[in-house]
């Protein structure tokens, strides 16, 4: 059964830390902070190159933060990491050379924000703005079922913005795009705390005006609480 409701707030995530959930790294920061270019090799520069020139930085600035997760995990330069895109568009990570299939990433940005996610198991991380809860409101056929329309509320801004980012980062996990019937399958049952059918595990903070949402898929262990590092 879908509960939920009268729902409070989501809770807010600090900006620019490294954080810590259910064996996930995560970090979110407003995007005017981040001004250092990453370090790229030549096959990321070649797929920047190839991007619409109004892409490239929210590309660079995602690259700069997962780089910085990978670079942490692995006690690695930053330079040794790449992130480049699999035929299917996800980001996989290669350290000095080397695929590192054990290691899964995820990126997201808005036009304030991006956002990073590093995991073991396959991780789905999505960022979505309260003023994008018309558009949302727009494509809610095509995302939610009627029982999961019920449940967010379409009133309230935040929530809808929550459910479109737990379904983009639960596809995002599988692979799959937004588009199509993935995000149907992919069943929410509670939004706060969110909880979502099958082996996944979800959560969701508030970031200024946006919602961040990380998707564990895989997962049966319950994870703990997040902790800055």
């Amino acid at each position: 059964m879908i509960r939920g409701a009268g729902h409070p707030a989501f809770p807010t995530i600090a900006q620019g830390p490294v954080h810590r959930w259910g064996g996930a790294a995560l970090v979110v920061a407003r995007r005017p902070d981040l001004r250092r270019s990453p370090p790229l090799s030549e096959a990321e520069r070649r797929v920047l190159e190839a991007l619409p020139a109004r892409r490239r930085a929210e590309w660079a600035q995602g690259r700069l933060l997962a780089k910085r997760l990978v670079g942490d995990a692995l006690a690695v330069p930053p330079e040794a990491v790449e992130v480049l895109p699999r035929d299917d568009g996800s980001p996989r990570v290669v350290v000095e050379g080397v695929p590192t299939p054990w290691l899964h990433v995820s990126v997201s940005h808005t036009v304030g924000h991006a956002a990073a996610a590093l995991a073991p198991q396959p991780v789905g991380v999505d960022l979505c703005g309260t003023a994008s809860a018309a558009a949302v409101r727009r494509a809610a056929d095509h995302v939610l079922s009627p029982e999961e329309i019920s449940l967010i509320g379409m009133d309230r801004p935040e929530a809808a913005a929550a459910a479109w980012a737990l379904k983009e980062a639960a596809v995002k996990a599988d692979r799959r795009s937004v588009f199509g019937q993935a995000p149907r399958r992919v069943v929410m049952l509670r939004l706060q705390p969110p909880l979502l059918a099958g082996l996944r595990r979800a959560m969701v903070w508030r970031a200024d005006d946006t919602v961040l949402a990380l998707v564990l898929a895989h997962a049966p262990l319950p994870p703990g609480p997040v902790t800055n590092r």
